[in-house]
């Protein structure tokens, strides 16, 4: 086998194998192509099947994909923790058989066991583990083998791509060098020429431009989803057999998300690997999976096809877990389900079903009992973890049916136009440029960021307007120059009609500081550690001087507003989960009875169903109070589920703004349309037929000044004009111009770039 390998290294065996294991792959039928807008696009194994023989049932596809050769196998896997509470059952009998060119995704809440599981296979545990049970690789067994022998299976035969691709990576190595060590650890006789052409071939295969030079580079010189590609190229450098993808994606862009998963898919596609990819994204799960192992507590609780698990669930958790996603491609038409309690302590664990506390469903039997994973009658391929199955199955419930989640709070404003709403907030031409020096003892100017690069936005009474576009685009230096309540570089901010330039007192200053208020991303870094509930949300009261009465009584009023216990405001930060520290976080910005209220990305680091309950609230107190919401947010998703309005921001521009629904629906620039299109949507059939715009290249940096259109360099319109229209891209910059009614792009070809969209 060693040989085998060393063969690949060849130019001309290389060219003999990659023909014959594609020859292979079509014969196995694992993934087939799918010509999708000029781009390969896998199709999963079961789907394959289908096309070649489309009188196949789901099933029996699924049962033909089964039949490949199986390369990994867990059987009753068990990992637990030794802590100072007790005993962590961090993993209870985890059972999977991964087959060829298969994927299966792992979802669940944070704590359920996903990455424990993924770290067992690699052998990665801490000492302070127990693990009993099996996984077998191609029969042989993992758990029995020392240290040595896993380093010689590790990166060779299984590898990994991990969530945080900057702590993957070493700081002081050359991309270079860590793609040579990959390489020769396993393959011990390349030649320095072997080990260079590889290098080159593997960032080539997985889109990073410049191949040759980038390999002296270090990985602060990458952007985030190229030192995630960086990452995929290391796990695909010995053609291993199994790749566990352990939240790839994660605080990710959602145009670098897209080029990510089109990488994964391509290194599978190359190696012929079997994938697990564990993500709490159902979006991208719906696209990429071909079955799905749902964990809760450190256990499945149901394991199915990717279309069962979407469109029959059979499990109460599953259908939370469904509930709460929002969508992209369809109007708010009903509330998120927001999966009641926290996720299960696994340290002395009740008797029981571990989701009874949580269930809507919960009886006697599932609190006195725990259910195994069962076969579903007439669903050979779909297994379930719970004592009322059969009744979900044979009324075809749905998670409406079991969570009734009901109508939310009807807003204060509701019949009353936009127009006739005061203006809380006008921004005009608001610019931000950050200087740039070098030099040493005498430093001096040499260019400017154009982080913010005149900016107009508006919000009203009682609505959510919304700042989309990729890191960089200068969508929070825009919230933190609104909040610094000081004149602008340039262009104007006015705050409930004060011009935030104007000479004002102090008194003055307060009382406008005291309408504005700032929810920041990370609740826990935004909350002081030290202090109770208590002190941290009577400090801006104290600031505005309220009487200790008021602050006693207003503090009762904020706990119960944002649905916790008034009882707890003597605990510390530390003692609540993380959706209950947004909560607190939101319930100190109510505190002095904001008319604004700045969100920057307030939950972006929450679990999906913690996420859907602070969506909930979000909306129902701004329908109470009648408050108004500036959002940034990079999940495109959760913006059209909360938003009333919605401006596109790229590189400190507006390149698009209008009322949200009809932004989504009929987007006119064409970086919004490629951002709408790169958003993952939790319907696998929706993924499987839906065309998709890749965005090529990176960010352009905000400190180059750029001629004409910013967008130019990365446009799929631009390659489609003529020359003399190629021509004003390059000299003229494209200002807001209207579409229809308020529906603005800047956009110097919006009629061309509407009529592409389409015709994709």
């Amino acid at each position: 086998m060693s040989q085998f390998r060393k063969t690949l290294f060849d130019p001309q065996m290389a060219a003999i194998m990659a023909a014959a294991a594609a020859h292979t792959q079509q014969l196995m039928a694992s993934r087939v192509t799918d010509n999708l807008g000029g781009e390969g696009r896998d199709v999963p194994a079961e789907q394959a099947f289908r096309e070649k023989d489309p009188s196949l049932s789901a099933a029996e596809a699924s049962q033909l994909a089964e039949e490949e050769p199986v390369v990994l196998s867990v059987r009753d896997l068990t990992v637990n923790f030794a802590s100072e509470a007790g005993t962590v059952h961090a993993v209870r009998g985890m059972n999977f058989d991964l087959h060829r060119g298969e994927t299966m995704g792992i979802v669940g809440e944070s704590g359920s066991g996903k990455s424990v599981t993924s770290t067992t296979i690699m052998g990665l545990l801490d000492r302070n583990a127990k693990v009993t049970g099996s996984i077998k690789y191609k029969g042989d067994e993992l758990l029995t083998k020392t240290d040595q022998e896993m380093a010689e299976i590790r990166g060779k035969n299984i590898a990994m791509v991990f969530q945080d691709p900057l702590s993957a990576l070493t700081p002081v190595y050359s991309i270079g060098d860590q793609l040579k060590e990959a390489l020769v650890i396993h393959n011990p006789k390349m030649t320095a020429e072997q080990i260079h052409d590889r290098s080159i071939e593997l960032l080539n295969l997985v889109g990073i431009p410049n191949a040759e030079e980038r390999l002296k580079a270090y990985p602060h010189q990458f952007s985030g989803g190229m030192r995630q590609r960086v990452v995929i190229a290391m796990a695909i450098a010995n053609n291993p057999d199994v790749i566990i993808a352990d939240e790839p994606t994660t605080a990710l862009d959602v145009t670098i998300q897209a080029q990510v998963l089109d990488v994964l898919r391509k290194a599978q596609k190359e190696t012929g690997a079997a994938l697990i990819f564990i993500t709490h994204d159902l979006g991208v799960i719906a696209g990429i999976a071909d079955k799905i192992l749902v964990m809760y507590a450190g256990r499945p609780v149901e394991t199915a096809p990717v279309d069962d698990i979407f469109y029959r669930p059979a499990m109460p958790y599953t259908m939370g877990l469904l509930g709460a996603v929002p969508r992209s491609d369809q109007r708010k038409s009903r509330r998120l389900v927001p999966i009641p309690g926290a996720p299960m302590n696994l340290v002395n664990m009740p008797k029981g079903c571990p989701f009874s506390p949580r269930c809507p469903m919960a009886t006697d039997i599932c609190r006195e009992k725990e259910p195994e994973l069962a076969d579903i009658p007439g669903r050979p391929h779909q297994k379930a973890a719970c004592w009322h199955t059969d009744e979900i199955v044979s009324k075809n419930l749905t998670y409406m049916d079991v969570y009734h989640v009901g109508e939310g709070t009807k807003s204060i404003f509701e019949g009353i136009p936009r127009e006739q709403r005061k203006l809380v907030l006008e921004v005009k031409g608001l610019k931000k440029y950050f200087p740039l020096t070098k030099g040493g003892f005498l430093r001096r100017k040499a260019g400017y960021v154009r982080a913010v690069d005149g900016v107009d936005l508006d919000v009203r009474e009682g609505e959510t307007v919304a700042l989309v576009g990729e890191s960089g685009s200068g969508k929070s230096t825009t919230l933190l120059e609104i909040m610094n309540l000081v004149k602008p570089q340039a262009g104007t901010i006015c705050l409930f009609g004060q011009d935030v330039a104007d000479k004002l007192t102090a008194a003055q200053k307060r009382e406008l500081r005291s309408q504005i208020q700032y929810v920041f991303q990370d609740p826990m870094s935004s909350l002081d550690p030290r202090l109770p509930i208590y002190d941290i949300l009577a400090e801006p009261m104290k600031a505005v001087h309220m009487s200790k009465q008021e602050i006693n009584t207003r503090i009762a009023e904020l706990m119960r507003l944002v649905e916790l216990n008034p009882d707890q405001v003597d605990r510390f930060p530390a003692q609540f989960s993380g959706g209950q520290r947004q909560r607190i976080a939101i319930a100190r910005a109510l505190s002095v009875n904001p008319k604004l209220i700045l969100l920057d990305e307030p939950v972006s680091s929450l679990d999906v169903s913690i996420q859907a309950g602070v969506l909930n609230l979000l909306e129902d107190l701004q329908n109470k109070l009648g408050v108004a919401y500036l959002l940034v947010a990079h999940n495109l998703s959760v913006i059209r589920h909360i938003s009333s309005r919605v401006a596109v921001m790229y590189l400190g521009h507006i390149m698009e703004a209008g009322a949200t629904d009809e932004v989504f629906d009929n987007p006119a620039h064409p970086y919004t349309q490629a951002l709408i299109s790169a958003v993952p949507v939790p319907d696998p059939e929706y993924e499987r037929k839906h065309n998709r715009i890749v965005l090529q290249g990176e960010l352009p940096s905000p400190a180059e000044k750029i001629e004409g259109c910013p967008f130019r360099m990365r446009c799929q319109l631009y390659s489609t004009l003529p020359d003399d229209k190629k021509l004003i891209c390059q000299t003229q910059a494209p200002v807001l111009r209207p579409v229809e009614g308020d529906h603005e792009a800047a956009c110097h070809f919006v009629d061309e770039a509407i009529a592409l969209n389409n015709a994709q």
